[in-house]
Protein backbone atom coordinates (compact mmCIF):
# COMPACT_ATOMS: atom_id res chain seq x y z
CA UNK A 1 0.00 0.00 0.00
CA UNK A 2 1.47 3.36 -1.03
CA UNK A 3 1.78 6.17 1.49
CA UNK A 4 -0.83 8.92 1.37
CA UNK A 5 0.26 11.97 -0.57
CA UNK A 6 1.27 15.02 1.44
CA UNK A 7 -1.07 17.94 0.81
CA UNK A 8 0.55 21.33 0.17
CA UNK A 9 -1.49 24.53 0.28
CA UNK A 10 -0.09 27.50 -1.64
CA UNK A 11 -1.19 31.00 -0.70
CA UNK A 12 -0.67 33.72 -3.29
CA UNK A 13 -0.91 31.12 -6.04
CA UNK A 14 -1.87 33.77 -8.61
CA UNK A 15 1.08 35.98 -7.67
CA UNK A 16 4.62 36.17 -9.01
CA UNK A 17 6.31 33.66 -6.73
CA UNK A 18 3.26 31.52 -5.97
CA UNK A 19 2.44 31.11 -9.64
CA UNK A 20 6.00 30.02 -10.41
CA UNK A 21 6.01 27.66 -7.43
CA UNK A 22 3.09 25.57 -8.69
CA UNK A 23 4.89 23.91 -11.65
CA UNK A 24 7.80 22.89 -9.42
CA UNK A 25 5.45 21.20 -6.97
CA UNK A 26 3.26 19.61 -9.63
CA UNK A 27 6.28 17.77 -11.05
CA UNK A 28 6.48 15.75 -7.82
CA UNK A 29 3.83 13.03 -7.79
CA UNK A 30 4.33 12.32 -4.08
CA UNK A 31 2.43 15.48 -3.12
CA UNK A 32 -1.01 16.94 -3.75
CA UNK A 33 -1.10 20.67 -4.45
CA UNK A 34 -4.03 22.94 -3.64
CA UNK A 35 -4.37 26.71 -4.03
CA UNK A 36 -5.81 28.82 -1.25
CA UNK A 37 -7.67 31.68 -2.90
CA UNK A 38 -10.24 34.33 -2.10
CA UNK A 39 -11.40 34.40 -5.72
CA UNK A 40 -12.77 31.08 -7.07
CA UNK A 41 -12.53 32.39 -10.64
CA UNK A 42 -8.79 33.03 -10.40
CA UNK A 43 -8.19 29.70 -8.70
CA UNK A 44 -10.11 27.80 -11.37
CA UNK A 45 -7.86 29.31 -14.05
CA UNK A 46 -4.84 27.69 -12.39
CA UNK A 47 -6.11 24.24 -13.32
CA UNK A 48 -5.50 22.74 -9.88
CA UNK A 49 -7.79 22.09 -6.89
CA UNK A 50 -8.52 25.14 -4.78
CA UNK A 51 -10.06 26.00 -1.43
CA UNK A 52 -11.60 29.25 -0.29
CA UNK A 53 -9.11 31.17 1.84
CA UNK A 54 -9.36 34.81 2.87
CA UNK A 55 -6.40 35.93 4.98
CA UNK A 56 -8.58 38.74 6.35
CA UNK A 57 -11.14 36.19 7.58
CA UNK A 58 -9.72 33.80 10.17
CA UNK A 59 -12.92 31.75 10.04
CA UNK A 60 -12.06 30.70 6.48
CA UNK A 61 -8.76 29.16 7.60
CA UNK A 62 -9.74 26.01 9.49
CA UNK A 63 -11.83 24.61 6.60
CA UNK A 64 -8.99 25.48 4.20
CA UNK A 65 -6.25 23.96 6.38
CA UNK A 66 -8.05 20.76 7.37
CA UNK A 67 -6.12 17.86 5.85
CA UNK A 68 -3.23 20.11 4.81
CA UNK A 69 0.30 19.02 5.74
CA UNK A 70 2.40 21.94 4.48
CA UNK A 71 1.76 25.62 3.76
CA UNK A 72 3.55 28.14 1.57
CA UNK A 73 2.80 31.46 3.24
CA UNK A 74 3.02 34.79 1.50
CA UNK A 75 1.09 37.94 2.32
CA UNK A 76 0.25 41.15 0.52
CA UNK A 77 1.74 44.63 0.66
CA UNK A 78 0.00 45.82 3.80
CA UNK A 79 0.67 46.06 7.53
CA UNK A 80 -2.20 43.59 7.89
CA UNK A 81 0.41 40.91 7.11
CA UNK A 82 1.15 40.80 10.85
CA UNK A 83 -2.39 39.90 11.86
CA UNK A 84 -2.93 37.66 8.85
CA UNK A 85 0.23 35.65 9.48
CA UNK A 86 -0.51 35.23 13.18
CA UNK A 87 -3.96 33.89 12.33
CA UNK A 88 -2.49 31.50 9.75
CA UNK A 89 0.06 30.14 12.22
CA UNK A 90 -2.45 29.79 15.06
CA UNK A 91 -5.03 27.99 12.93
CA UNK A 92 -2.41 25.88 11.13
CA UNK A 93 -1.16 24.58 14.47
CA UNK A 94 -4.69 23.66 15.54
CA UNK A 95 -5.25 21.94 12.18
CA UNK A 96 -2.12 19.80 12.57
CA UNK A 97 -0.11 21.39 9.76
CA UNK A 98 3.47 20.08 9.93
CA UNK A 99 5.35 22.75 7.96
CA UNK A 100 5.25 26.42 7.00
CA UNK A 101 7.55 27.92 4.37
CA UNK A 102 7.37 31.68 4.75
CA UNK A 103 8.19 34.19 2.02
CA UNK A 104 9.58 37.22 3.79
CA UNK A 105 11.84 40.10 2.81
CA UNK A 106 15.53 40.86 2.73
CA UNK A 107 17.51 42.48 5.49
CA UNK A 108 19.74 41.66 8.42
CA UNK A 109 18.27 40.84 11.81
CA UNK A 110 19.07 44.37 13.03
CA UNK A 111 17.27 46.04 10.12
CA UNK A 112 15.62 49.42 10.67
CA UNK A 113 13.39 49.04 7.58
CA UNK A 114 9.79 48.73 8.74
CA UNK A 115 8.40 46.04 6.46
CA UNK A 116 11.59 43.97 6.70
CA UNK A 117 11.06 44.01 10.45
CA UNK A 118 7.42 43.00 10.13
CA UNK A 119 8.45 39.92 8.21
CA UNK A 120 11.02 39.13 10.88
CA UNK A 121 8.34 39.34 13.58
CA UNK A 122 6.42 36.78 11.53
CA UNK A 123 9.52 34.58 11.25
CA UNK A 124 9.98 34.64 15.01
CA UNK A 125 6.34 33.78 15.61
CA UNK A 126 6.48 30.82 13.25
CA UNK A 127 9.73 29.59 14.79
CA UNK A 128 8.30 29.67 18.31
CA UNK A 129 4.86 28.34 17.40
CA UNK A 130 5.51 24.64 17.80
CA UNK A 131 4.91 23.93 14.10
CA UNK A 132 7.28 20.96 13.57
CA UNK A 133 9.07 22.24 10.44
CA UNK A 134 9.61 25.72 9.05
CA UNK A 135 11.82 27.56 6.57
CA UNK A 136 12.17 31.31 6.02
CA UNK A 137 12.99 32.86 2.63
CA UNK A 138 14.45 36.37 2.49
CA UNK A 139 14.69 37.42 -1.17
CA UNK A 140 16.50 40.59 -2.17
CA UNK A 141 15.36 42.66 -5.15
CA UNK A 142 13.22 40.70 -7.62
CA UNK A 143 14.46 40.81 -11.21
CA UNK A 144 10.78 40.94 -12.17
CA UNK A 145 10.69 44.49 -10.79
CA UNK A 146 12.48 45.46 -14.00
CA UNK A 147 9.34 44.45 -15.89
CA UNK A 148 7.10 46.83 -13.95
CA UNK A 149 4.36 46.60 -11.36
CA UNK A 150 0.59 46.89 -11.44
CA UNK A 151 0.54 47.26 -15.19
CA UNK A 152 3.08 50.10 -15.20
CA UNK A 153 6.36 49.53 -17.01
CA UNK A 154 9.52 50.84 -15.36
CA UNK A 155 11.48 50.69 -18.63
CA UNK A 156 10.01 53.07 -21.20
CA UNK A 157 11.61 53.76 -24.58
CA UNK A 158 15.02 52.69 -23.34
CA UNK A 159 14.87 54.58 -20.04
CA UNK A 160 14.76 52.79 -16.67
CA UNK A 161 12.76 54.87 -14.18
CA UNK A 162 13.48 54.16 -10.51
CA UNK A 163 14.02 55.87 -7.18
CA UNK A 164 17.23 54.67 -5.54
CA UNK A 165 19.94 56.89 -6.98
CA UNK A 166 23.22 55.14 -7.72
CA UNK A 167 22.78 52.35 -5.16
CA UNK A 168 23.80 48.82 -6.04
CA UNK A 169 21.28 46.12 -5.15
CA UNK A 170 21.44 42.35 -4.92
CA UNK A 171 19.07 40.65 -7.38
CA UNK A 172 17.18 37.36 -7.55
CA UNK A 173 14.75 35.90 -10.09
CA UNK A 174 11.29 35.09 -8.68
CA UNK A 175 11.60 31.72 -10.39
CA UNK A 176 14.66 30.95 -8.28
CA UNK A 177 12.78 31.94 -5.13
CA UNK A 178 9.98 29.58 -6.20
CA UNK A 179 12.51 26.80 -6.77
CA UNK A 180 13.89 27.28 -3.26
CA UNK A 181 10.38 27.26 -1.79
CA UNK A 182 9.64 24.02 -3.64
CA UNK A 183 12.85 22.43 -2.36
CA UNK A 184 11.86 23.26 1.21
CA UNK A 185 8.26 22.09 0.80
CA UNK A 186 9.34 18.79 -0.74
CA UNK A 187 12.01 18.08 1.89
CA UNK A 188 10.94 19.71 5.18
CA UNK A 189 13.56 18.00 7.33
CA UNK A 190 16.50 19.06 5.17
CA UNK A 191 15.51 22.72 5.21
CA UNK A 192 14.01 22.93 8.70
CA UNK A 193 15.00 25.97 10.73
CA UNK A 194 16.87 27.60 7.86
CA UNK A 195 16.68 31.27 6.96
CA UNK A 196 17.80 31.70 3.37
CA UNK A 197 18.99 35.12 2.23
CA UNK A 198 18.47 35.14 -1.53
CA UNK A 199 20.36 37.63 -3.70
CA UNK A 200 22.96 36.45 -6.19
CA UNK A 201 24.20 39.35 -8.32
CA UNK A 202 24.81 42.98 -7.33
CA UNK A 203 24.23 45.75 -9.86
CA UNK A 204 23.02 49.34 -9.90
CA UNK A 205 20.37 50.49 -12.36
CA UNK A 206 23.13 52.28 -14.27
CA UNK A 207 24.96 48.95 -14.64
CA UNK A 208 21.74 47.20 -15.66
CA UNK A 209 21.14 49.83 -18.35
CA UNK A 210 24.67 49.21 -19.66
CA UNK A 211 24.01 45.46 -19.67
CA UNK A 212 20.74 45.94 -21.58
CA UNK A 213 22.54 48.09 -24.13
CA UNK A 214 25.18 45.40 -24.64
CA UNK A 215 22.73 42.49 -24.87
CA UNK A 216 19.84 44.03 -26.79
CA UNK A 217 21.71 46.21 -29.25
CA UNK A 218 19.82 49.38 -28.36
CA UNK A 219 20.67 52.28 -26.09
CA UNK A 220 19.37 52.13 -22.51
CA UNK A 221 19.93 54.54 -19.65
CA UNK A 222 18.77 55.01 -16.08
CA UNK A 223 16.78 58.01 -14.87
CA UNK A 224 16.67 58.35 -11.09
CA UNK A 225 13.66 60.06 -9.52
CA UNK A 226 13.20 61.36 -5.96
CA UNK A 227 11.78 58.80 -3.55
CA UNK A 228 9.12 61.35 -2.59
CA UNK A 229 7.78 61.10 -6.15
CA UNK A 230 7.30 57.34 -5.68
CA UNK A 231 5.44 57.88 -2.41
CA UNK A 232 3.10 60.48 -3.89
CA UNK A 233 2.34 58.34 -6.94
CA UNK A 234 1.76 55.09 -5.06
CA UNK A 235 -0.59 56.72 -2.56
CA UNK A 236 -2.52 58.34 -5.41
CA UNK A 237 -2.84 54.87 -6.97
CA UNK A 238 -4.35 53.46 -3.77
CA UNK A 239 -1.31 51.90 -2.11
CA UNK A 240 -1.61 51.06 1.59
CA UNK A 241 -0.02 54.05 3.41
CA UNK A 242 1.79 52.26 6.26
CA UNK A 243 3.45 49.70 3.99
CA UNK A 244 4.27 52.15 1.22
CA UNK A 245 5.81 54.57 3.72
CA UNK A 246 8.25 51.76 4.56
CA UNK A 247 9.06 51.24 0.87
CA UNK A 248 9.54 54.99 0.43
CA UNK A 249 11.95 55.11 3.39
CA UNK A 250 13.78 52.10 1.97
CA UNK A 251 14.24 53.81 -1.42
CA UNK A 252 15.29 57.05 0.26
CA UNK A 253 17.89 55.30 2.39
CA UNK A 254 19.26 53.33 -0.57
CA UNK A 255 19.67 56.59 -2.49
CA UNK A 256 21.50 58.33 0.37
CA UNK A 257 23.68 55.34 1.21
CA UNK A 258 22.20 54.89 4.68
CA UNK A 259 20.90 51.46 3.63
CA UNK A 260 23.18 49.00 1.83
CA UNK A 261 21.55 46.22 -0.19
CA UNK A 262 24.30 44.73 -2.35
CA UNK A 263 25.21 41.64 -0.32
CA UNK A 264 25.54 38.55 -2.54
CA UNK A 265 24.88 35.02 -1.28
CA UNK A 266 26.37 31.69 -2.37
CA UNK A 267 23.73 29.32 -0.97
CA UNK A 268 21.56 28.64 -4.02
CA UNK A 269 23.43 25.60 -5.31
CA UNK A 270 23.09 23.86 -1.94
CA UNK A 271 19.38 24.71 -1.69
CA UNK A 272 18.22 23.83 -5.20
CA UNK A 273 21.09 21.97 -6.88
CA UNK A 274 21.76 24.39 -9.72
CA UNK A 275 23.10 27.89 -10.27
CA UNK A 276 20.76 30.90 -9.97
CA UNK A 277 19.66 32.82 -13.03
CA UNK A 278 21.82 35.82 -13.92
CA UNK A 279 20.59 39.28 -14.82
CA UNK A 280 21.93 38.76 -18.34
CA UNK A 281 19.84 35.61 -18.72
CA UNK A 282 16.77 37.37 -17.35
CA UNK A 283 17.19 40.33 -19.70
CA UNK A 284 17.61 38.08 -22.73
CA UNK A 285 14.59 35.99 -21.73
CA UNK A 286 12.45 39.13 -21.48
CA UNK A 287 13.99 41.05 -24.38
CA UNK A 288 10.60 41.63 -26.01
CA UNK A 289 9.42 43.54 -22.94
CA UNK A 290 12.43 45.86 -22.92
CA UNK A 291 12.79 46.42 -26.66
CA UNK A 292 11.51 49.61 -28.25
Amino acid sequence: MSAAKKRILVTGATGQVGGLLLPYLLKDKSVEVVAGARSPEKATALGIPSVYLDLDNAESMMPAFTGVDRIFLMTGYTVDMLRQSKDVVDVAKKAGVEQIVHLGACGDDDTHVGHYGWHQFIERYISSSGIPFYTHLRPEMFMQNLLGYGGESFVKQGVIHQYIGDARLSWVDCDDVAAAAAAALLDPKKHHGQTYRMGYEAKSYHEIAELMTKLLGKSFRYQSHPATEFFENVLAAGGEPAYMKCVYECYRDFATGKLIGDEVQSNFQSIVGRQPRTLAEFIEKNSSVFSY
